[in-house]
């Protein structure tokens, strides 16, 4: 097998998140097919060109799993129509260049995208808003499939823990299809 390394970034920072769990199956049910990375980044600073360079210590150990990575898969919530501060805030860091000799590590990346929510709506605003962020920085977006889970409230088992039912199915075809379009970029 070849080792395809994705790196999950999820957009809510609460320890027990929807889109945590959610980047968690995946994570499971790629567990053959590559390896996958939830980066921590609650320690990313807020953005500030006086502390830019050099960049905090959290923000050049994310930088550097960006570059070893060959995709970036993004779980998002919708939060009022959009994608949450804390993953804009990351994702300035990351668009910003590594050094005077060194640019952006997003650049070329292939990105999926994926979100969960208690809501009818699903996540698919907060995507599009995402997809256009993703696109001016020069990510290689996968449009199709993408995953908007609405109604995450039943999904979820006794314990209040993700359990994918009618979702399982749509999560392994983005899984399986990302990994295809890696491979064609490779």
């Amino acid at each position: 097998m070849e080792n395809i390394r994705i790196l999950a970034i999820v957009g809510s920072l609460r320890k027990d998140s929807f889109n945590l769990q959610l980047a968690k199956e995946a994570e499971k049910y790629l567990q053959d097919k590559a390896s996958v990375e939830v980066i921590d980044y609650s320690e990313v600073p807020l953005l500030n060109q006086d502390i830019e360079f050099p960049a905090p210590a959290r923000v050049k150990e994310i930088r550097e799993k960006i570059k070893k990575a060959d995709g970036i898969w993004f779980f998002t919530p919708e939060y009022n129509h959009f994608f949450p501060g804390v993953l804009k805030n990351l994702i300035d860091w990351l668009s910003r260049p590594v050094s005077e000799t060194e640019g952006a590590v997003l650049s070329g990346k292939p990105a999926a995208i994926s979100g969960i929510t208690p809501s009818m709506s699903g996540t698919a605003i907060a995507q599009d808003h995402l997809v256009t962020l993703l696109s001016f920085l020069n990510m290689d977006i996968m449009n199709v499939p993408r995953l908007t889970i609405p109604n995450v409230m039943q999904q979820l088992n006794k314990d209040g823990k993700l359990e994918l039912t009618a979702s399982a199915p749509y999560l392994e075809k983005e899984a399986d299809a990302f990994i295809a379009f890696i491979k064609n970029k490779k």
